[in-house]
């Protein structure tokens, strides 16, 4: 256990020995010459010897206080280069940390144009399904999917969960040949379905009164961890994934998936959404990344536009 004197009277008899004068001491620490002059009794009260002899204008150091000034000096500069180093370090490193379906159909896409804006930061991307305690300092921000009531964080919504099937053009061509006629919802159905024993695909159904067989949706089939995945295995040719559009419009618009009901989209009861430490909300690197994720997300949803197949 450290027998230490209180830090705030060391500070204070520090800056006055340093600036020899109570009332430049005072200007520095932005405190009172009173109340320095208090915080020094107190430590010449608490080691049981006077550090100043007190004259007219200013405050001659004592042959103890000469003698503790070099090394109280030389620890509060310690502990500023310790701080001085942590904030230089922290301010040049943007660590974010999202679901591996965010990170892998958006984030990763978008991130360099942030990098590339502010050249003076860069940026480190880790995704994972499971949540990390960002207030303990692994990350700066976090972009979470859920319902936005994480304790003691700071949540800004950034796009509900909607969701629809796709596949690829190819696919969705071939069985329009077979049926003669453009694909319906009830069509969907008896095709390669990617996960189908989910139950998103059960509420899709029935949002589009589709009549759901269950013994049909418990055959065995492609059963994928992550959206992530149920899109790459889509864009394998595997059958339909449910998806939700605003991930992949960089797919469709390359000609890799398509969506034969862009209209027809059902929505979970929860949404994609920034977070961090409120106390974090004002460190530039958070404020800029916000702004920029805002600025690109709105940007997004309004030039979302899913072509139907042809």
């Amino acid at each position: 256990m450290r027998k230490l004197p209180p830090l705030t009277a060391v500070r204070a008899f520090e800056a006055a020995a340093r600036n020899e004068n109570f009332t430049a001491a005072a200007a520095e620490l932005g405190m009172t010459q009173a109340a320095v002059s208090y915080q020094v009794k107190a430590l010449e009260e608490r080691i049981g010897t006077a550090l100043f002899l007190r004259e007219r204008g200013r405050a001659r150091l004592t042959p103890l206080g000469a003698r503790l000034l070099p090394t109280l000096s030389q620890a509060f500069d310690a502990i500023e280069a310790a701080f001085v180093s942590y904030e230089a370090e922290d301010e040049s490193l943007l660590t974010v940390t999202t679901t591996t379906t965010f990170g892998n159909t958006w984030l990763a896409w978008r991130l360099g144009g942030f990098q590339m804006k502010h050249p003076d930061l860069a940026v480190r991307l880790s995704t994972g399904d499971e949540l990390i305690d960002i207030r303990s300092g692994d990350a700066d921000v976090a972009i979470r999917a859920g319902s936005g009531n994480w304790e003691g964080l700071e949540c800004h919504r950034l796009f509900p969960t909607t969701f629809t099937p796709m596949a690829t053009p190819e696919c969705i061509a071939s069985i329009e040949r077979k049926l003669g006629r453009k694909i319906q919802p009830a069509d969907v159905a008896d095709q390669e379905l990617i996960n189908r024993g989910d139950e998103w695909w059960r509420q899709w159904f029935t949002d589009n009164q589709v009549d759901f067989d269950e013994q049909v949706h418990r055959r065995p089939g492609v059963r994928l961890d992550n959206q992530a995945n149920e899109g790459h295995a889509a864009m394998a040719g595997q059958g339909f994934a449910l998806l939700t559009p605003l991930l992949w419009v960089g797919d469709v618009a390359a000609g890799r998936l398509a969506a034969p009901f862009p209209d027809r989209l059902s929505t979970r009861h929860w949404s994609y959404w920034l977070v961090f430490p409120p106390e974090r909300r004002m460190v530039p690197k958070v404020k800029r990344f916000r702004e920029w994720l805002q600025a690109e997300m709105a940007a997004a949803e309004a030039d979302l536009r899913l072509p139907e197949s042809n």
